[in-house]
């Protein structure tokens, strides 16, 4: 993390000794058991998607919790994997919103500017949200409130009720909030499936004069 644009600036948006309280917290968990994902690919959002590259902010809130899923990208995992229920009905929105994508790996999102945030950025093996509500919350607020400080726009896609809790971080009124439910199968034919948000995140970027993205690659 110390290589991308992030580090300093979340430093200063946190009490003094933060950094090192998490690197703590890290040594601490990943010593105990089976935490995901890999421990270098924690901070992967932030590597991938630098802050001054950022146009639209997904956000989860933790981790995939089981083997060889969570990559450090929210909703994200390897090919090789089978998708998980939620990133299913992402690919199945997508698909009817725009048009088919043939991977659901989405690291190719984060290198065109879509930051795959989790809120929570470990979890340990089959014991989802064991780590909310504890370290990363403000490590990870910290980064929403820098990207609402950005003077570009911004679109903000916030599924669900844990993700719309973050709204009162988002005070910039140049950036473009997209709400709906969570692709969850137990939400997602309640406002997430027909909510089109791929087609207005690019709508909205491309009145303001920024590249789209490319969401079938």
């Amino acid at each position: 993390m110390e290589h991308s644009d992030w580090h300093d600036l979340i430093k200063k948006e946190l009490p003094d000794g933060y950094y090192s309280k998490i690197n703590h917290f890290l040594n601490d968990v990943y010593s105990k058991g089976v935490v995901y994902p890999p421990r270098e690919k924690v901070f992967k959002s932030i590597q991938e998607t630098s802050l001054k590259d950022v146009k639209v902010i997904i956000l989860g809130q933790d981790p995939y919790h089981g083997p060889k899923q969570a990559q450090g990208l929210s909703f994200s995992v390897p090919d090789e994997i089978i998708a998980p229920p939620s990133l299913q009905n992402i690919l199945k929105e997508l698909k009817e919103d725009i048009g088919e994508r043939p991977t659901h790996d989405l690291s190719s999102w984060a290198k065109q500017g879509v930051l795959l945030l989790n809120a929570s950025l470990t979890v340990p093996e089959h014991n989802p949200n064991a780590h909310a509500n504890g370290i990363w919350e403000p490590f990870t607020d910290a980064i929403i409130k820098l990207v609402n400080q950005k003077e570009t726009p911004v679109v903000f896609l916030l599924w669900g009720g844990f993700a719309r809790k973050k709204k009162s971080l988002i005070t910039n009124p140049i950036h473009l909030i997209i709400e709906s439910a969570h692709p969850s199968p137990l939400s997602a034919y309640r406002g997430f499936f027909g909510s089109r948000p791929f087609s207005k995140t690019n709508a909205f970027l491309k009145a303001h004069h920024l590249p789209m993205i490319d969401w079938l690659n």
